[in-house]
């Protein structure tokens, strides 16, 4: 009779399906993970990018195209011909086509056509002259204008049969702005000079309102849509003015510009697509513009339009402001993604680790029944793939279709990666172990196993290269590069080693007064945690790793809005600031003081240009009521100072101010004059000097008791509030509307104004909570491994008299010294690593982007409850697993655990 061979790989799975689901679960989530960050990144990089081009105007952003004039030696035919709308048409789909990707033009829009170079005086009296100067009109032929107003008034301008530069007249066309601004009506006609000829004149045909104002069509060349009033540039204060305006030809008219006094100039604008830029082209498109700028895009475009064509555009400048503030970003979101990939890493190796070692009776027997250790190998391999490619594949596509709009590349590289790691654990794990056939193993705990000097050098090594990477972080500061990105996880993986070496000694300090003790459950638990298994590397490693991420990830969370309140702070003043040019109403602080929500009022009258000494500076001055003003510095901590400072007159009667440090040194501690903006003047002598103070911004300024002010300088003008949940529509109603009123909270959200900064803080606080969870799956997956020697243990202990609740107990003792102590270490390893790198890390950027600190650089916070609530998660983990499985082996009974010749 045959024999029937079972398959490896479906024999296996159907004996252990609970396993293999577990594995698939773990691979399909991280796999997810790993797909998803590089995709986050890019989401909220090009969100980032296409928010800073499109706060850019459209005049920094689009790339122009100019053309001089046709040459004067062709005939007048040649050059009227080159202005007509086919030939302008032609060059545009040929200089489109000559932009090199990543630069896509927008073809609603982009445009060309002609427009005068310069403006032209107009002779028709009737157009305003606000300095009794003639309007300046410029004449531009733009194509597409049909297709970009929402509203016509008339008609669009047309021409009658072919246009030339001996035209006498053209019809045109103004936007509504224009014809409000300039008096311009239906029929209205405007002359403008040209050459050899009477004026040119201009029928305005149609009025129309834009469809798309602030869009690229309209605005790279702003005259086009709104009137300018421009200024005569002069030394003289009185300056004169005049009004700059644009009419809109038909595209067939353009020729008759080259009648006009004025130089007509071809052009082309191309707007950019703001769906087809993207965060990782920007070099690209960098290298493009300058090309177009001035290199062989600029030969390629004027081989087509001529040899003076000029291409301009601020796009390139633009990217820069963006490149620097990505640069920023970039490096503090590395640190957090590099330590939740190495959490998950441990955790996949300890999870290939568990399924090897659960199977090592089985794989040391096949050994010993002559299988070749590739054999064993390749088979580990194929039943892991059967598992963990299908669930790395469905992974990397829910994270695929959760986030949209990103490269695709990085993903399935990131979720390969997590796969082939999941597939070769196992069996590197097994080659390793099972490298000498041998039935059974020896003991593998502290105790018996000494760390070789392979161990130890590699251990030296990992330890010079964190080193050196913190030094490298401290001198040249978070930089786009990984080495200095890894320095918090290498911080962590130095202190995971140093604490598996040195975890044992106080253990079995500990142990030796506990014999003395009697009972045995402390004793026992004490030895047994101090003999712990010498693969103890991972589960620490990932522990403190996790740990010292999550702390670190805290601070720079806490340094951001620390700096964000900060600033916004020294920007109010206060919570909430009610300011106005002219006296506040006479009743209002007692109306704004009874609201809800207000904790403190300080009414100030703040007059700007005070003049002290011989009146050569202004100085602003703030006279306040000191009790009130006292507790908000005292409050804000913006300069806090004794009420005395401001109410102690000295013998010269001079009123006691107090000072910035400029206006002290420039004026010292004697009393010295100040001139008042309603013409009084009072004597003050600087009694306290602060540098900053609620009222006042900025480095200069005086405060002073309003008490010593006259009775009109005296009257505040503004309100300093203090408080929680302020409520600001209230606060406009109350002051009549006409108050200026600012939030410190509505001041916080404005500094959050780029995707890139909110993208990475939530980026940030994902990759965080991940590497936490991962930490905790690490310390179940520790203490599953241990879990049948400990119920081998409680169930010979219990054929001897020990009862549940000591086992308990005893469970719980010998796994709380590990956790205690990974918990600790963390905790302490991350104080020390934001220790550590606070000098060379400045969250600036991300906490403010564009805007001025005047707090200065944001550095790092200590946060206390990133610190200890991950450290006592993982001490109250440890805990509950322990309990459960106690409680779980007094339910199966000694029976159910005890076999003969079992090795556990």
């Amino acid at each position: 009779m045959r024999p029937v061979q079972a398959p490896w790989v479906r024999t296996r799975l159907r004996a252990a399906p609970g396993t293999a689901l577990a594995l698939a679960l773990l691979v399909v989530l991280t796999a997810c993970l790993a797909a998803a960050l590089p995709r986050a990144v890019d989401r909220y990089e090009d969100a980032g990018l296409r928010r800073a081009v499109d706060r850019a105007r459209p005049q920094s952003t689009t790339v122009a195209v100019w053309a001089q004039p046709p040459s004067p030696l062709l005939s007048q035919e040649q050059r009227e011909a080159a202005l007509r709308p086919g030939p302008l048409a032609a060059r545009y789909a040929k200089i489109r086509a000559a932009v090199d990707s990543p630069l896509v033009p927008d073809p609603n829009q982009s445009t060309y056509g002609v427009r005068t170079a310069t403006p032209m005086e107009a002779s028709d009296n009737w157009l305003p002259r606000p300095s009794k100067l003639p309007a300046r009109i410029s004449l531009a032929a733009q194509y597409g204008l049909g297709a970009h107003v929402t509203k016509v008034t008339g008609r669009l301008p047309r021409t009658d049969g072919p246009v030339t530069a001996r035209t006498p007249e053209v019809e045109a066309a103004v936007t509504a702005a224009t014809a409000k601004s300039l008096h311009i009506r239906l029929g209205s006609r405007i002359h403008v000079p040209a050459v050899g000829r009477a004026s040119l004149a201009v029928r305005v045909t149609g009025i129309v309102t834009p469809r798309d104002p602030e869009g690229a069509y309209w605005s790279t060349q702003p005259l086009l849509r709104t009137p300018a009033l421009a200024v005569v540039p002069s030394n003289d204060p009185n300056k004169d003015y005049y009004w700059l305006g644009a009419l809109l030809l038909s595209p067939d008219a353009a020729p008759a510009l080259l009648g006009t006094a004025a130089v007509p100039w071809s052009y082309w604008q191309y707007a950019p697509t703001a769906g087809s830029l993207h965060s990782y082209d920007t070099d690209r498109l960098r290298s493009v513009i300058a090309s177009l700028e001035g290199g062989p895009g600029l030969r390629r475009i004027g081989a087509l339009t001529g040899p003076t064509t000029t291409v301009s555009t601020d796009l390139d400048q633009v990217l820069g402001t963006y490149t620097a503030l990505r640069g920023g970003v970039r490096p503090l979101v590395a640190v957090a993604a590099f330590g939740a990939g190495t959490v998950a890493a441990v955790v996949l190796l300890m999870a290939g680790g568990l399924a090897a070692d659960r199977r090592r009776t089985e794989l040391a027997l096949l050994r010993a029944r002559g299988a070749s250790l590739r054999g064993l190998m390749g088979r580990l391999v194929a039943e892991t793939a059967v598992v963990a490619l299908p669930a790395g594949a469905l992974g990397c596509g829910v994270a695929l279709l959760a986030l949209p709009g990103a490269r695709v590349s990085y993903a399935i590289a990131a979720a390969a990666t997590v796969t082939a790691l999941a597939c070769a654990t196992p069996a590197v794990r097994a080659a390793v172990a099972h490298r000498v056939v041998r039935v059974h193993g020896g003991r593998a705990d502290m105790a018996s196993v000494r760390p070789s000097r392979r161990r130890t050098v590699a251990e030296l090594t990992l330890v010079a290269v964190a080193l050196g990477a913190v030094e490298t972080l401290r001198r040249q500061g978070a930089q786009d590069n990984q080495l200095t990105s890894l320095a918090p996880v290498l911080t962590g993986v130095v202190a995971a080693l140093l604490l598996v070496r040195l975890h044992p000694l106080p253990l079995r300090a500990l142990a030796r007064p506990a014999a003395r003790l009697r009972g045995t459950v402390a004793h026992l638990s004490l030895a047994r945690a101090a003999r712990t298994s010498a693969s103890a590397v991972l589960p620490l490693l990932a522990l403190l790793t996790a740990l010292t991420t999550a702390a670190f990830g805290g601070s720079v969370l806490a340094g951001v809005h620390e700096t964000r309140d900060r600033a916004a702070l020294l920007a109010v003043g206060a919570d909430a600031r009610v300011e106005t040019s002219a006296p506040l109403p006479t009743g209002l602080p007692e109306r704004v003081r009874r609201m809800p929500g207000v904790r403190g009022l300080a009414a100030v009258s703040i007059g700007y240009q005070a003049q002290p000494g011989n009146g050569t500076q202004s100085v602003p001055l703030a006279g306040v009521d000191p009790r009130d003003y006292a507790e908000l510095a005292d409050r804000t901590d913006l300069g806090p100072f004794p009420e005395a400072d401001l109410t102690a007159r000295k013998t010269s009667g001079a009123v006691p101010a107090l000072a910035s440090p400029a206006v002290a040194e420039r004026y010292g501690s004697r009393p010295f004059p100040v001139r008042l903006e309603d013409g009084s003047t009072i004597t003050v002598r600087v009694t306290a000097v602060r540098s900053r103070t609620p009222a006042v911004t900025g480095d200069d300024f005086l405060v002073v008791d309003r008490a010593a002010l006259s009775r009109t300088a005296a009257r505040p003008n503004a309100l300093l509030l203090t408080g929680a949940h302020l409520d600001g529509p209230a606060l406009r109603r109350a002051s009549g509307g006409t108050a200026s009123v600012r939030l410190r909270a509505a001041e916080r959200a404005r500094y959050v104004d780029s995707p890139l900064q909110s993208g990475a803080e939530h980026v940030y606080t994902a990759a965080v909570a991940a590497g936490a969870g991962y930490a905790v799956l690490a310390l179940l997956l520790s203490l599953l491994r241990a879990s049948p020697e400990r119920a081998a243990l409680l169930a010979r202990l219990r054929t001897m008299g020990l009862t549940r609740s000591q086992g308990r107990r005893l469970l719980i003792l010998e796994s709380l010294p590990q956790a205690a102590l990974a918990a600790a270490g963390g905790a302490l390893t991350g104080w020390a690593t934001i220790r550590l790198l606070s000098p060379a890390v400045d969250l600036t950027t991300i906490a403010l982007a564009a805007h001025d600190d005047p707090a200065g650089p944001a550095a790092l916070q200590t946060d206390p409850t990133s610190l200890t609530l991950p450290a006592l998660a993982v001490v109250a983990a440890t805990v509950g697993a322990a309990t459960a499985q106690a409680w779980w082996t007094g339910r199966r009974g000694s029976v159910a655990e005890l076999r003969a010749g079992d090795t556990r």
